[in-house]
């Protein structure tokens, strides 16, 4: 359904009339489109504190450049900030530059992991994180801002493209950590996926089909699994982009031997987007009501992960993201059975990121949409669907593809470093943190 007021307020009439009622004034987003692969405009790269971060190659590999025009992105290295003192060097760099971004533009701040020997710097680098999520809720023209903290710019070379792209459209106020390590650059970042094989559950519409269809655009070949009465529907997905359907039911005992047995080859990218609501206050819900959610959105997940993880399946270098949501983060009235299950998708990340990567070579992370343009949220009664639209610093509803943008930057194989990571993709909703 299309979003009348965000295109009203893109009116002279609308822009007048929003801004002396004080209503939000969403900027249009924009998006990565094949004539519109890159950021328009320059980037700038500011330092706060001492750093011995060398991240002149990995911006130069971004497409963006330095140049006398508004700067598109600014990238602020605050690695080396340990104090109180050093913060004020984050305002005294961001202060007279964030106004001059460009609408759709990107403010990026790299920081360190807290150090437990050092309260002053832990101090330091955590007061980074309430500055990126403050900024990102005032800085507004569909601009965003999100944290990066590592220690190795070449391991976090995915994560910066992606960041520093129109791809990262609806995702601000986010904090990610990139470990350190070596990393497979793809061969051709544009089809960065080629000779590669993921599996897609929920695949046949919405938001899976959106993952599907970038995932095939960088280069996989994409198995789109849906439940039975969906097989006419995965297949016709299927076809269009080259990949294969498979009609199974996710929750079945069996589900994750099935898989395997048809994918005798193996597989590469594993998502988890397969999931149901049914919606009820916990004194009105019967049990079939939770345990169906719980069946679908958790426990189908945990087998089968379990499954392709124990029988070799997902091949060493493999990805496996899942999708959680931010009523699991923040919680939602009348979802206590949706928000507990995707609530535990995120401990499932966390617990089993660090034992899938040490013994099977296999990163696990999660996306977390918040309120997105699909025929779910179009059957929302209005005013609850339009405070979900403007309740986000974007003030607006992301698209099916800007969480498969992000899927897509989790299942790339440069983005080994990223592990164990939730990120939300809500235009930094005003829901939680």
């Amino acid at each position: 359904m299309a979003d009348r007021y965000l295109s009203f307020t893109t009116t002279a009439p609308g822009r007048f009339l929003t801004r002396r009622l004080g209503l939000p004034q969403p900027a249009p987003l924009s998006r990565w489109s094949p004539g519109h692969p890159a950021l328009d405009g320059p980037l700038l790269h500011l330092t706060a504190g001492k750093t011995d971060l060398d991240l002149a190659p990995v911006l130069a590999r971004t497409g963006l450049v330095p140049g006398d025009r508004a700067p598109a992105a600014v990238v602020l290295d605050a690695t080396g900030v340990r104090d109180v003192e050093g913060l004020g060097e984050v305002h005294a760099a961001l202060h007279p530059v964030v106004r001059s971004v460009a609408a759709s533009g990107r403010v990026v701040v790299l920081g360190s992991p807290l150090d437990p020997g050092d309260h002053h710097q832990s101090a330091a680098q955590q007061a980074l994180e309430g500055f990126v999520r403050s900024l990102g809720k005032e800085i507004g023209r569909g601009r965003t801002v999100n944290l990066v903290r590592l220690t190795d710019a070449p391991a976090a070379e995915s994560t910066l493209r992606f960041l520093l792209s129109p791809r990262s459209a609806y995702v601000s106020g986010q904090v990610v950590q990139v470990a350190s390590g070596d990393v497979t650059a793809p061969g051709d970042w544009d089809r960065p996926l080629a000779g590669r094989t993921a599996l897609v559950t929920g695949a046949a519409r919405g938001i899976g089909e959106a993952v599907a269809e970038t995932l095939a655009r960088d280069g996989a070949h994409v198995v789109v699994l849906d439940i039975p009465a969906a097989e006419d529907d995965a297949r016709r997905v299927a076809g269009r982009l080259g990949g294969t359907a498979l009609a199974l039911d996710i929750t079945a005992a069996d589900a994750g031997e099935r898989i395997a047995a048809a994918l005798p080859d193996g597989l590469d990218v594993l998502i988890h987007n397969a999931g149901i609501t049914r919606d009820r206050r916990l004194v009105n819900m019967p049990a079939e009501r939770w345990s169906s959610v719980m069946e679908v959105n958790l426990a189908s997940v945990l087998r089968t992960t379990d499954a392709l993880l124990s029988g070799g399946t997902l091949r060493p270098g493999g990805r496996i993201v899942a999708t959680a949501s931010i009523a699991g983060l923040a919680g939602n009235a009348g979802q206590t059975n949706y928000g507990a299950s995707k609530a535990g998708i995120a401990g499932l990340v966390r617990s089993l990121a660090p034992r899938a990567l040490s013994v099977h070579g296999v990163t696990v992370n999660a996306v977390a949409p918040g309120f997105i343009e699909t025929k779910m949220t179009a059957a929302v009664p209005l005013f609850i669907r339009e405070a979900g639209r403007r309740m986000n610093s974007l003030a607006q509803g992301g698209l099916p593809v800007d969480v498969a943008e992000t899927t897509a930057w989790l299942a790339h194989p440069a983005s080994g470093a990223v592990n164990g990571q939730v990120v939300r993709v809500c235009g930094q909703s005003l829901l939680g943190a």
